[in-house]
Protein backbone atom coordinates (compact mmCIF):
# COMPACT_ATOMS: atom_id res chain seq x y z
CA UNK A 1 0.00 0.00 0.00
CA UNK A 2 1.45 3.61 -0.86
CA UNK A 3 1.23 6.20 1.01
CA UNK A 4 -0.42 9.14 -0.31
CA UNK A 5 1.12 12.50 -1.22
CA UNK A 6 -1.07 14.48 0.37
CA UNK A 7 -0.37 13.15 3.56
CA UNK A 8 3.75 13.73 3.47
CA UNK A 9 2.84 17.28 4.52
CA UNK A 10 2.33 15.34 7.93
CA UNK A 11 5.54 14.70 9.04
CA UNK A 12 6.08 17.29 11.40
CA UNK A 13 2.88 18.58 13.33
CA UNK A 14 2.73 19.82 16.80
CA UNK A 15 0.76 16.57 17.89
CA UNK A 16 2.02 13.31 16.65
CA UNK A 17 0.32 9.70 17.81
CA UNK A 18 1.35 6.27 17.38
CA UNK A 19 -1.37 3.91 18.62
CA UNK A 20 -1.25 0.19 19.16
CA UNK A 21 -4.17 -1.65 19.84
CA UNK A 22 -5.39 -4.85 20.62
CA UNK A 23 -8.34 -5.55 18.26
CA UNK A 24 -10.59 -6.23 21.55
CA UNK A 25 -14.25 -3.90 20.86
CA UNK A 26 -13.61 -2.44 24.73
CA UNK A 27 -10.47 -0.98 23.58
CA UNK A 28 -12.15 1.75 21.02
CA UNK A 29 -13.92 3.74 23.43
CA UNK A 30 -11.62 4.53 25.38
CA UNK A 31 -8.25 4.41 22.90
CA UNK A 32 -10.69 7.57 20.94
CA UNK A 33 -11.39 9.61 23.99
CA UNK A 34 -7.46 9.86 25.04
CA UNK A 35 -6.43 10.71 21.32
CA UNK A 36 -9.65 13.40 21.79
CA UNK A 37 -8.50 14.84 24.99
CA UNK A 38 -4.88 15.33 23.09
CA UNK A 39 -6.67 16.75 19.88
CA UNK A 40 -9.02 19.32 22.59
CA UNK A 41 -5.05 19.77 24.69
CA UNK A 42 -3.50 21.13 21.16
CA UNK A 43 -6.14 22.93 19.99
CA UNK A 44 -6.62 21.47 16.35
CA UNK A 45 -9.38 23.16 14.94
CA UNK A 46 -12.65 22.44 16.92
CA UNK A 47 -15.14 22.82 14.09
CA UNK A 48 -13.77 19.37 13.40
CA UNK A 49 -13.67 17.33 16.38
CA UNK A 50 -17.16 15.83 15.70
CA UNK A 51 -15.65 14.44 12.35
CA UNK A 52 -12.70 13.60 13.90
CA UNK A 53 -14.23 11.87 17.02
CA UNK A 54 -16.69 9.88 14.45
CA UNK A 55 -14.31 9.34 11.25
CA UNK A 56 -11.70 7.78 14.56
CA UNK A 57 -14.66 5.94 16.40
CA UNK A 58 -15.56 4.01 12.90
CA UNK A 59 -12.24 3.72 11.42
CA UNK A 60 -10.92 1.52 14.44
CA UNK A 61 -13.80 0.18 14.90
CA UNK A 62 -13.67 -1.45 11.42
CA UNK A 63 -10.63 -2.58 11.56
CA UNK A 64 -11.11 -4.16 15.26
CA UNK A 65 -14.30 -6.18 13.62
CA UNK A 66 -14.01 -6.63 10.08
CA UNK A 67 -10.24 -6.61 9.66
CA UNK A 68 -9.14 -8.57 12.97
CA UNK A 69 -12.51 -10.29 13.52
CA UNK A 70 -12.14 -8.55 17.12
CA UNK A 71 -9.11 -11.38 17.67
CA UNK A 72 -7.34 -9.37 20.79
CA UNK A 73 -4.06 -11.50 19.58
CA UNK A 74 -4.27 -9.25 16.69
CA UNK A 75 -3.26 -5.24 16.45
CA UNK A 76 -4.61 -2.41 15.02
CA UNK A 77 -2.45 0.68 13.88
CA UNK A 78 -2.97 4.20 13.79
CA UNK A 79 -1.56 7.16 13.24
CA UNK A 80 -2.87 10.94 14.34
CA UNK A 81 -0.92 14.21 13.25
CA UNK A 82 -2.35 17.81 13.91
CA UNK A 83 -0.34 19.98 11.84
CA UNK A 84 0.89 24.15 13.16
CA UNK A 85 -1.54 24.97 10.33
CA UNK A 86 -4.69 22.75 12.70
CA UNK A 87 -4.68 20.20 9.24
CA UNK A 88 -5.20 16.26 10.87
CA UNK A 89 -4.09 13.07 9.42
CA UNK A 90 -5.39 9.78 10.55
CA UNK A 91 -4.33 6.93 9.37
CA UNK A 92 -5.93 3.31 10.36
CA UNK A 93 -4.18 -0.12 9.49
CA UNK A 94 -5.86 -3.38 10.03
CA UNK A 95 -3.98 -6.81 9.74
CA UNK A 96 -6.97 -8.69 7.97
CA UNK A 97 -7.59 -10.91 4.81
CA UNK A 98 -8.38 -7.56 2.82
CA UNK A 99 -11.56 -6.89 0.42
CA UNK A 100 -12.28 -5.17 -2.17
CA UNK A 101 -13.20 -1.40 -1.64
CA UNK A 102 -15.01 -1.04 -4.60
CA UNK A 103 -17.31 -3.64 -3.65
CA UNK A 104 -18.17 -1.94 -0.23
CA UNK A 105 -22.42 -0.94 -0.66
CA UNK A 106 -22.57 2.52 -0.40
CA UNK A 107 -25.60 3.69 1.88
CA UNK A 108 -27.87 0.58 1.54
CA UNK A 109 -27.66 0.90 5.61
CA UNK A 110 -24.21 0.49 5.68
CA UNK A 111 -22.79 3.56 7.05
CA UNK A 112 -19.14 3.10 8.19
CA UNK A 113 -17.62 3.50 4.94
CA UNK A 114 -19.80 5.81 2.96
CA UNK A 115 -20.63 7.78 6.41
CA UNK A 116 -17.15 8.43 7.13
CA UNK A 117 -16.31 9.86 3.65
CA UNK A 118 -19.20 12.22 3.36
CA UNK A 119 -18.34 13.34 6.90
CA UNK A 120 -14.64 13.95 5.65
CA UNK A 121 -15.54 15.05 2.25
CA UNK A 122 -18.09 17.84 3.92
CA UNK A 123 -15.34 19.30 5.42
CA UNK A 124 -13.05 19.77 2.08
CA UNK A 125 -11.08 16.57 3.31
CA UNK A 126 -9.87 13.49 1.97
CA UNK A 127 -10.63 10.23 2.23
CA UNK A 128 -8.67 7.03 1.13
CA UNK A 129 -9.41 3.21 1.39
CA UNK A 130 -6.66 0.97 -0.04
CA UNK A 131 -6.92 -3.01 0.57
CA UNK A 132 -6.84 -5.98 -1.15
CA UNK A 133 -7.58 -9.31 -0.96
CA UNK A 134 -4.98 -11.27 1.36
CA UNK A 135 -3.35 -7.38 2.29
CA UNK A 136 -5.19 -6.38 5.02
CA UNK A 137 -6.77 -2.53 5.01
CA UNK A 138 -5.50 1.09 5.36
CA UNK A 139 -7.53 3.85 5.37
CA UNK A 140 -6.73 7.74 5.65
CA UNK A 141 -8.10 10.92 6.70
CA UNK A 142 -6.84 14.07 5.51
CA UNK A 143 -8.52 16.68 7.12
CA UNK A 144 -7.38 19.99 5.93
Amino acid sequence: MTENPESQKFETGKLKLKITLAADRNAVDPVVQSVMELVREVHCDPEKYDAIELALTEALANAVVHGAKADPSKIVECDVVCNEDKSMLIVVRDPGTGFDPGAVPEGNGHYGISGMRERVERLGGAFRMESSPGHGARLEVVLP
